[in-house]
C-alpha cells in the first residue's frame, strides 16, 4: 500500500478486473507456533503484525492458506496506521518481546531495520522459490553481509491520475495518450499544464493538483539517490535532484496551482470526493484509495496517464522474527504470501503493483483494467512505468522520517505563506535534528 509510501490506505476495495480468473498456488506448511501462539495439540499459530492495507488480510488470501493448511492458525494485527505501528515495532525490538512472528515493514524504514536490527531477523535468503524479484527490491533490505531480512510485497511505480471532465472544462485534452503527451519527459511541463489549466478553468475554486509534496516525491523517487548516498552520508542538502524538486514544488505551490491538500491528511479525502483537485501523482497503490474516497458518483470521470518520467514511491515487506519459535512455518508462509501468484492476484484485487519479474509478466497483471478508471489499462501503464524505475535504488536510514519532513516544509509554503528560502531552512533544521 508509501506505500515512500506510509501505507496509510484505507479498507480493501476491488478496483481492477483482469482478462482471467486467477486460481491461487498453494505453498507447504510447517508444524510449529507463533510468538503469540505456539504449538497446541496438531494446531499451529503463527502472528502477523501488519499495517495499512496490505492485502493479506483483506482479500482472504491468509484464509486460503489457512483452509489449504488446516494444521496451520494464522492471527494478523492490523495497524491502520504506519507511523503508529513502528513506533510500537521499534518499542518491542527494544525490549526483545512482544513481536509477532512475523513483521510488515515499509519501505522508508527498511534501511533502518537492516542496518541496526538485522539480528532481531530470520535471514530469507536460502528460502527456496524466492529468486523472483526484481533485484533493487530485495536489495533494499539486504545487509553489508548479505543477510536479507525480508521479502518484498509490492513497489509504487508512478503516474498521473486526473479528472477528465475538470481538464475538459479548461481546455485540456482528455484522452490519456495525449495527455500523457503534454508533459512528456520533464514534470516541469506538468507545471506548466497546471498553469494553463488555471487560465482556463471555468471554476476558480478547482485547483489543478491536491498537494506540492506529491510532486516532489515523484520527482525524488526517479533518481537512485535522494537523501543519502551509497555509503550511508546525508546528501540531501546537495543532492540536484532534491533541489530540483523543492524548486518546481515551491513553483506549484506559489503559483497557486495546489489544493493545498496533502495526501492522506485531514481534507483530502474530502477533496476527492468534493472534486477540489483535478490531477494527483498517484503510484499504482493509490488507485485503490481514491476510488474509495472519490466514491461511486465520480466513477468515469478519472483516469490514469503516464507520468512524465518513471519512478518508485513505496512498498513493503515481510519478515521473519529470529526469536519466532515457527520460524520455518513463518517462512513458508511469507514466502507463499509474496510468490508470483499472490502478488498478481493482490494486484487485480486492490492495485498493489508486484515486485516480483515473473509476476509482471503474467496476464493477470499485464492487461488488467480499471472500472473506475475509464478503462483504464492499468497493467500496462504501471508495468511499463516499472521499467522505468532505476535498477538501484539507495535507502537511508531516516528516509522515511526525512521523506515527511520535507513534506511538512512544503506545507508551510503552502499553507502559511513562507518563502521557498525560508521554508528549506526550517526543514533543513528539522531534518539535522531529526537524525542526530
Amino acid at each position: 500500500m508509501d506505500k515512500s509510501r506510509r501505507k496509510s490506505r484505507t479498507r480493501v476495495v476491488a478496483v481492477v478486473s483482469a482478462v482471467s480468473a486467477l486460481g491461487l498456488v498453494v505453498g507447504c506448511g510447517g508444524s510449529g507456533g507463533g510468538t503469540g501462539g505456539g504449538k497446541k495439540g496438531d494446531k499451529v499459530t503463527i502472528t502477523m503484525g501488519l499495517f495499512g492495507v496490505m492485502g493479506f488480510k483483506e482479500t482472504g488470501l491468509l484464509d486460503t492458506y489457512m483452509k489449504e493448511h488446516p494444521n496451520i492458525v494464522i492471527k494478523a494485527d492490523v495497524a491502520g496506521d504506519e507511523q503508529t505501528y513502528y513506533t510500537a515495532l521499534q518499542t518491542h525490538l527494544a525490549a526483545g518481546s512482544g513481536l509477532k512472528d512475523i513483521q510488515g515493514i515499509e519501505i522508508g524504514r527498511a534501511k533502518e531495520l537492516a542496518d541496526t536490527q538485522k539480528d532481531k531477523f530470520v535471514d530469507m535468503a536460502g528460502v527456496p522459490g524466492t529468486d523472483h524479484f526484481l533485484p533493487w527490491k530485495q536489495s533494499q533490505v539486504t545487509t553489508s553481509d548479505k543477510k536479507v531480512i525480508g521479502l518484498g510485497t509490492d513497489i509504487g511505480p508512478m503516474a498521473v491520475c486526473y479528472r477528465k471532465d475538470l481538464f475538459e472544462q479548461a481546455g485540456l485534452p482528455t484522452d490519456r495518450d495525449e495527455v500523457a503527451k503534454l508533459w512528456e519527459g520533464d514534470w516541469s511541463k506538468y507545471v506548466d499544464v497546471g498553469k494553463r489549466f488555471k487560465q482556463n478553468s471555468k471554476d476558480g475554486k478547482v485547483a489543478f493538483m491536491d498537494s506540492s509534496s506529491g510532486l516532489f516525491n515523484a520527482m525524488i523517487y526517479g533518481s537512485s539517490q535522494q537523501f543519502y548516498d551509497r555509503k550511508g552520508g546525508l546528501i540531501y542538502a546537495t543532492n540536484p535532484v532534491v533541489k530540483d524538486a523543492w524548486k518546481l514544488a515551491s513553483e506549484a505551490a506559489t503559483s497557486g496551482l495546489t489544493a493545498k491538500l496533502r495526501q492522506f491528511q485531514p481534507g483530502w479525502d474530502p477533496g476527492l470526493a468534493n472534486s477540489t483537485f483535478a490531477s494527483t501523482v498517484c503510484p499504482a497503490w493509490m488507485l485503490a484509495h481514491i476510488s474509495e474516497k472519490a466514491g461511486p458518483g465520480n466513477k468515469g470521470k478519472w483516469d490514469v496517464a503516464k507520468a512524465p518520467k518513471g519512478a518508485n514511491w513505496g512498498g513493503s515487506f515481510l519478515g521473519v522474527m529470529e526469536k519466532s519459535p515457527v520460524k520455518k512455518e513463518a517462512q513458508d508462509l511469507v514466502a507463499w504470501l509474496t510468490a508470483p501468484e499472490q502478488q498478481a492476484y493482490l494486484f487485480k484485487k486492490i492495485g498493489n503493483f508486484p515486485s516480483s519479474q515473473t509476476a509482471l509478466g503474467m496476464p493477470e497483471v499485464v492487461d488488467a483494467t480499471s472500472d473506475y478508471f475509464s478503462g483504464a489499462p492499468i497493467g500496462k501503464i504501471f508495468g511499463a512505468a516499472a521499467k522505468e524505475i532505476p535498477d538501484e535504488q539507495v535507502l537511508g536510514r531516516k528516509d522515511g522520517t526525512i521523506k515527511d519532513i520535507f513534506s511538512q516544509g512544503l506545507t508551510l509554503i503552502e499553507a502559511q505563506h513562507k518563502s521557498p528560502n525560508d521554508a528549506w531552512n526550517t526543514t533543513d533544521e528539522r531534518i539535522k535534528k531529526a537524525v542526530d
